[in-house]
């Protein structure tokens, strides 16, 4: 008898160990993917400043946090004058809206820097990222397996083309913000 009672014992600790292990991936896997609880949009949250053309600050959770705005690249600051142009357009767009937005996540909710990636959206429903590269003030810039609105961010960005707003002007961004930091990387 107390054989099969140890034998019982011994595989609720392997079974428990198990459970810790899958829980554990679970978690981890949440965490850089939200899979669970709100893994497409936070509450409506303060933006606090408008750091360029494709990042702001935000509060969520009474502590700050940089969002990166997912599909869209926007002139760097020193590629004069459509940095500061994008970066003024940006705090427009959000001013407008009470300076408040919910942000939706795609598939990898942070990148490499720490920064939260997520499509922003004002309180009265319009999307900021298309808004950007439709009014001339970014271009589309996707990393799979973040690309849940290419396809609108590419009809947005063939407008604007098409239409010569802001940076696709004639006197429109001469270098590419991607190109620009390659050339001028950050010390």
């Amino acid at each position: 008898m107390m054989h099969r009672k140890g034998t019982r014992q011994g595989k609720s600790g392997i079974i428990a160990v198990l459970f810790f292990f899958i829980a554990a991936g679970f978690y981890f896997v949440n965490e850089k993917y939200q899979i669970f609880g709100q893994q497409n949009s936070e509450a409506l949250v303060p933006v606090l400043s408008v750091n360029d053309g494709d990042t702001v600050s935000v509060r969520i959770n009474k502590k700050q946090e940089k969002v990166r705005l997912v599909g869209i690249d926007a002139p760097e600051l020193a590629q004069a004058p459509w940095g500061e142009a994008a970066q003024k357009h940006l705090d427009a767009l959000l001013h407008a809206a009470g300076r408040k937005v919910r942000l939706e996540y795609d598939v990898e909710k942070r990148d490499q820097y720490g920064r939260i990636l997520a499509y922003l959206w004002t309180d009265d429903g319009r999307f900021v990222n298309l808004l950007m590269i439709q009014d001339g003030y970014a271009m589309l810039y996707t990393f799979p397996p973040n690309v849940k609105y290419e396809n609108e961010l590419r009809s947005a960005q063939t407008s604007a083309r098409e239409g010569k707003r802001g940076i696709w002007s004639e006197e429109g961004l001469k270098e590419k913000p991607r190109d620009y930091r390659k050339a001028h990387p950050r010390e």
